[in-house]
């Protein structure tokens, strides 16, 4: 390891950055320097210009991602090489103010029925039921679940935070039932190897499979999921600041664009949190 890299890597890990954090922008500094083949310490404002140009008008990266190499480079060149390149010679895209997609809780119920491996739709479940981040999800062990309470642990979820978010019975009842099947050892849901998570890309690819097999036409991801959790406790009422908790969201500004694609009118009778009890109960 090179000693840039090994100093940048101590920087963020001092900062109490999250390991994907750290490795999404190792990854991305790496990339800059093999582009120019010559070490960032060695590059200046216009070379970091000329790469953002790059990945706009010729690799056609997303926003969200042109987001996070910006930040990256901005980490390096501020910290690490301790503002070599001041932070507003290094802008930043933009972000796109797109809505979330969410689906009904009638095409919830096709797309669960779709999905044949116990395991992975208990996982979905999770996702839907708890509103959890898939990295959330796979990190999840046996004793994170307090069924005494009604509650799941949620622990270092994004930005290195604890939470606490809701357990409804229909989800316990699901992972009650899975567990008893299954007896998972280490993680509460491991791949084929029990000592390590299942992995993101499986969970994905089942996503994508299910969606390919039942003709769904939107676009569906487990991260999906937890935009119709938070979107379908509005519609039953539950209030904006409860589901920005739950969710783990620092800035209520991140919660309040779901009021965008929950219905006008939301209903103000006590809320019903228990989702899959309703995915249940509603028609195709």
């Amino acid at each position: 390891m090179n000693p840039l890299r090994k100093r940048m890597i101590e920087d963020l890990r001092v900062r109490n950055y999250s390991k994907q954090t750290i490795d999404s922008y190792v990854r991305s500094v790496a990339a800059f320097a093999k582009y120019f083949g010559r070490s960032p310490a060695e590059l200046g404002a216009e070379d970091i210009r000329t790469y953002q140009v790059y990945l706009v008008d010729e690799r056609k990266v997303a926003n969200s991602t042109l987001g996070g190499i910006t930040s990256a480079l901005r980490f390096l060149y501020n910290v690490t090489l301790e503002g070599k390149v001041p932070v507003e010679q290094i802008p930043t895209a933009r972000r796109e103010k797109k809505l979330p997609v969410v689906f009904s809780r009638g095409e919830l119920k096709v797309f669960f029925s779709g999905i044949d491996n116990p395991k992975h739709r208990t996982l979905l479940y999770t996702l839907y039921g708890a509103g959890l981040r898939l990295s959330e999800a796979l990190s999840l062990r046996a004793e994170d679940i307090d069924s005494a309470r009604g509650l799941i642990h949620v622990r270092l979820g994004k930005g290195n935070k604890d939470r606490y978010t809701i357990l409804a019975p229909s989800l316990l009842k699901a992972l009650r039932s899975y567990w008893r099947a299954w007896q998972p050892k280490a993680w509460l849901f491991p791949g084929w190897d029990q000592q390590k998570q299942l992995t993101t890309g499986t969970v994905q690819k089942v996503c994508f499979r299910t969606r390919k097999k039942l003709g769904i036409r939107k676009p569906i991801s487990p991260h999906t999921l937890r935009h119709c959790f938070a979107t379908h406790l509005l519609e039953v009422g539950l209030d904006l600041r409860t589901i920005q908790v739950l969710l783990g969201h620092g800035d209520i500004k991140s919660t309040s664009r779901y009021l965008s694609v929950a219905p006008e009118g939301l209903c103000t009778s006590r809320p019903n949190t228990d989702l899959l009890k309703a995915i249940a109960e509603s028609s195709s």
